[in-house]
């Protein structure tokens, strides 16, 4: 009898969610109004069309969906859609122009200290922010294309920008000509999956003081730089691509002042820098690819018991570089393309360790115009001078089990 009654009940709330349409040929012509009488649970279906209503709210638990993607324009005048109910469903529509404010941030479609709301299958075009969530929890951004054209940092905001969230579920996006592809602040157990993150004008994803969170196979290419995750612990780093990331202060990946973090399984392919670290305590760096990068990795003098080990360092000018002569990081069991050396005992381990750190990588860190030098005959000369007796480069800057054939990553 129980279970009878259960089921009646859900048979009967079906029964009072309805659908209702909006568009040219439908009795309702105006979103507003849609939304104005449709009552919690109701299903809003927007037809194909060009709609111009200023800053659309949806204050109730709905379900919006575009059919045949309409426009909503804000006309650079207003936030576009903004949600101030839980559980609300954003789904097929394209968002356009919004206004442009950097005290109020207007955006595409921003989130109010909601929870459960799902953002999915639109495009948002010529935004000033693009997805904006805002004290939120439960929420889920999915498959949606993101597009900016602005050229100077300040007149752009971010992507998806997420502030003072937890359990944010970031999936299957692009995001292009943002100032910030993604930007996390103050965002915990929260998870960045498969998203493309290309040429935005700062970084293709930036985290600020978010703990506790994952990145797992992203592609972030040809940004100002590439990830930067800052005064932040416990962050997962898996599978993810950094891609031609090229300028004076551009990286495929900055750390700094973080911990306890595991970067695994990554490409750093053609960046300035693979990953620059500073500040950085007790992160694993593990199996990994650095190819093609000027710098695979610079270390600086500020860090700590991070552990370098079973990475592939291939056809990089300088395979890795630091500013300080004290070493409290530990390499082991990479595979170094420039090792000279020999393994007589089959191991598939050098019998010799490797110093990976080059007298001119060294030379450079300190004078950045001995790049002048770069492949004269006096540089070899010194580097290879430099491997036999270390006077300048660390002694203990060492890989004492330097691999002998790279690893299949």
């Amino acid at each position: 009898m129980k279970y009878f009654l259960i089921i009646f009940l859900l048979f009967s709330l079906s029964l009072k969610a309805t659908t209702i349409h909006v568009g040219k040929k439908h009795a309702i012509k105006s979103v507003k109004r849609g939304i104005t009488l449709a009552k919690a649970g109701d299903t809003l279906i927007v037809h194909g069309g060009w709609y111009k209503e200023g800053n659309i709210i949806i204050d109730k638990k709905i379900v919006f969906l575009g059919k045949d993607l309409p426009v909503l324009d804000g006309e650079k005048k207003h936030e576009v859609l903004s949600i101030h109910a839980d559980s609300v469903v954003v789904d097929g529509f394209k968002v356009i122009r919004s206004a442009y404010a950097t005290i109020t941030d207007p955006c595409g479609i921003k989130v109010y200290n909601k929870s459960h709301v799902l953002i999915q299958n639109n495009v948002l075009d010529d935004n000033f922010f693009g997805i904006y969530l805002q004290n939120s929890q439960n929420c889920i951004i999915k498959n949606n294309t993101l597009k900016a054209y602005g050229k100077e940092e300040q007149k752009l905001g971010n992507g998806i920008h997420c502030w003072k969230s937890k359990d944010i579920l970031i999936i299957a996006n692009r995001i292009d000509g943002h100032r910030d592809g993604i930007y996390f602040e103050f965002v915990t157990n929260s998870v960045i999956w498969r998203n493309i993150a290309n040429n935005n004008i700062r970084y293709g994803l930036h985290f600020m003081f978010s703990n506790d969170d994952a990145y797992i196979t992203n592609v972030f290419k040809n940004n100002g730089a590439g990830v930067a995750v800052m005064f932040t612990k416990n962050v997962k780093m898996f599978n993810n691509y950094f891609e031609e990331n090229w300028g004076d202060s551009a990286y495929g990946l900055l750390l700094k002042e973080i911990s306890d973090s595991y970067i695994f399984n990554n490409r750093f392919a053609r960046n300035t820098s693979g990953i620059y670290m500073e500040g950085t305590s007790r992160i694993k760096v593990e199996k990994n690819s650095f190819e093609s990068n000027g710098w695979g990795m610079k270390i600086q003098a500020s860090c700590m018991e991070n552990e370098i080990v079973n990475n592939n360092f291939l056809k990089n000018t300088f395979d890795i570089s630091t500013n300080g002569s004290l070493v409290l990081n530990t390499f082991n069991a990479n595979y170094w393309d420039k090792y000279e050396g020999y393994d007589l005992d089959k191991d598939g381990m050098g019998d010799v360790p490797y110093h990976p750190l080059s007298l001119f990588a060294v030379l450079t860190e300190n004078t950045p115009s001995a790049m002048l030098l770069y492949r004269s005959f006096m540089i070899t000369l010194l580097d290879k001078s430099e491997k036999v007796l270390p006077s300048i480069t660390p002694d203990n800057f060492v890989d004492n089990k330097p691999l002998m054939k790279s690893l299949p990553l």
